[in-house]
């Protein structure tokens, strides 16, 4: 036995008894809480602030008290994303959303990048304009490689990361997005895939729309965050090449390079990953559980796909609670 697993070995033990003492109350506190209520998106909009910074002025949501939490999203999505998870979390953080550059409603500076270097550029500005250090990420999808990112250049501001299906270095951007790409740089994936689901919803819940291809429940996402998430992106000419533009930046590899960094990293991390993610690789969590030195372990979610944690609020609320328990 190495020395890494064994010591990875006696912390699960020191873990479990901590765990037990210290973080039973807290996910009690998680389920006494009954099942709180989903944001609507009037309340997500009414509650919507906005910072400027050197890229744009960044849409955000914030609520809770506390250490701040910091959750990024997926594309096409939004910090609607989260909608259900920050309410289980509001009394533990001070939990803050912000909309990716071209996502949402974050309205970008003229010439600006787009690419995931660039949005790590922009949440380390917007952060210290909220006169804010460190943070607990929480990430999924293309915000899971922007969250690596972070990490990877400011290992010091992450207190700890639980990380969802996303991107690896060995897996990005993934095979299954490359058609995306292609359309994007063409100038042509916000016409022909964004605009007919916004309009057809029942395409959108089909196997080939975004419903069928990222999401495990049928009758997801709902009417509300079709529109919540796509309406922005295609509402205009300006929009739609923002988002063809964000698409296009997600290749060549951004994480290309950053596996030494993360095998240096001490930050606490523990992956949550969909068992049904067609996109990204299923050899992605174990990779992921090698390379951060602090890993907290793998857990695969049956029958779950990319955006499970807007299905499963809970199940990443709980995941949370634990891993800030260590």
């Amino acid at each position: 036995m190495d020395r890494r697993t064994f010591l990875r070995l006696s912390t699960s033990v020191t873990a479990a008894g901590m765990i037990q003492s210290y973080a039973a109350p807290l996910l009690n506190s998680v389920t006494a809480r009954s099942k709180p209520r989903d944001m609507t998106a009037a309340e997500f909009h009414a509650a919507r602030r906005f910072v400027r910074t050197a890229q744009g002025r960044i849409a955000y949501f914030e609520s809770g008290t506390g250490p701040v939490a910091l959750f990024l999203h997926g594309f096409p999505l939004n910090s609607f994303q989260w909608r259900g998870v920050i309410p289980r979390l509001a009394e533990d953080r001070r939990c803050i959303a912000p909309d990716f550059l071209a996502l949402g409603c974050t309205e970008v500076g003229s010439g600006q990048s787009l690419t995931p270097a660039a949005q790590v550029d922009m949440l380390a500005e917007l952060l210290g304009k909220l006169s804010i250090g460190a943070v607990d990420l929480i990430a999924n999808d293309s915000g899971g490689a922007v969250a690596q990112l972070y990490v990877a250049r400011y290992p010091k501001r992450v207190r700890s990361l639980p990380l969802t299906n996303c991107d690896t270095e060995r897996d990005s951007p993934p095979a299954a997005v490359e058609p995306v790409i292609e359309l994007a740089r063409a100038g042509k994936f916000a016409d022909e895939w964004l605009v007919p689901w916004l309009v057809d919803k029942k395409l959108a819940l089909s196997e080939k729309g975004l419903g069928g291809l990222c999401y495990m429940d049928p009758s997801h996402p709902t009417d509300e965050a079709i529109e919540t998430y796509l309406g922005p992106l295609v509402e205009s000419p300006v929009r739609k090449a923002l988002t063809n533009a964000y698409a296009a930046g997600m290749s060549p590899n951004p994480l290309a390079g950053v596996e030494a960094a993360l095998k240096d990293s001490k930050v606490p991390t523990r992956i949550v990953w969909g068992a049904a993610d067609n996109i990204f690789s299923q050899a992605s969590p174990d990779y992921l559980d090698r390379t951060f030195d602090r890993s907290r372990g793998v857990r695969r979610v049956p029958k779950a796909k990319l955006f499970f944690p807007e299905e499963i609020p809970e199940l990443i609320a709980q995941e949370a609670i634990r891993l800030w328990s260590y």
